[in-house]
């Protein structure tokens, strides 16, 4: 009898826990959407005529699409396109021969380049201080996306996660920020592994006081400019 009310203890610990944690989970993830949902919102009406301003200098830059989207693969593997202020010539996918052979091998490893010259004068700006990221906050506000989150993948990226750590990263929501941009940006390297590491770090330890860590992080890290390309 003492056997079985240990067992039917511990049963009850284990469900007890499971839902603490189901809880906890599903009020981090509420709080989490209403302010991703506010702060986007009160951002695009603050952000309004800064953003105005910045589409009109890309289009005097180089007349075009003021914006691009990307498409990304979002959480459960759900594609979407984020969106960006335009950084490239119009013309960017046949400049290619433009490269140089250390340029072109750090595309396909890194999927980003050094000294683009296929960024414009304005886009170039716009990437050091990560101002072109900001329309990022209309896939924020119709939940594409998070304020904090792992980096949204492009599918050439998911061969640089093993199968396991692929599935777990696309079980969240990507975010605009991250412990990766925010601790490392262009630090870290795919190539190294240690990119993966800091991606899946923030999967595993997700939390609001995390979050609030990563949203003050990287405000000082793009006023710093550490590791802006």
């Amino acid at each position: 009898m003492a056997v079985k009310n240990t067992e039917l203890s511990e049963n009850l610990y284990y469900a007890e826990t499971q839902f603490s944690k189901r809880l906890k989970t599903k009020s981090y993830l509420f709080i989490k959407r209403l302010f991703d949902f506010l702060a986007s919102l009160a951002a695009l009406i603050l952000l309004s005529p800064l953003m105005l301003i910045l589409a009109i200098l890309v289009y005097l830059d180089d007349p075009g699409k003021v914006f691009y989207g990307h498409l990304r693969i979002g959480k459960n593997e759900k594609p979407f396109k984020v969106w960006k202020f335009r950084s490239m010539y119009m013309n960017a996918d046949k400049m290619i021969d433009l490269l140089t052979p250390e340029q072109a091998k750090q595309y396909y490893t890194e999927f980003k380049i050094d000294n683009d010259p296929r960024i414009t004068k304005i886009g170039n700006f716009l990437r050091k201080t990560s101002l072109d990221e900001l329309p990022q906050l209309f896939n924020v506000l119709c939940n594409d996306m998070s304020l904090v989150g792992p980096r949204p993948l492009i599918e050439s990226e998911i061969q640089t996660y093993y199968a396991d750590m692929y599935d777990t990263l696309l079980a969240v929501k990507p975010g605009v920020t991250g412990y990766w941009q925010a601790y490392a940006r262009n630090n870290a390297t795919y190539q190294s592994g240690e990119r993966q590491k800091m991606e899946m770090y923030y999967v595993h330890n997700a939390s609001l006081w995390l979050d609030i860590k990563i949203l003050f992080k990287t405000i000082g890290s793009v006023l710093k400019k550490q590791g802006a390309q």
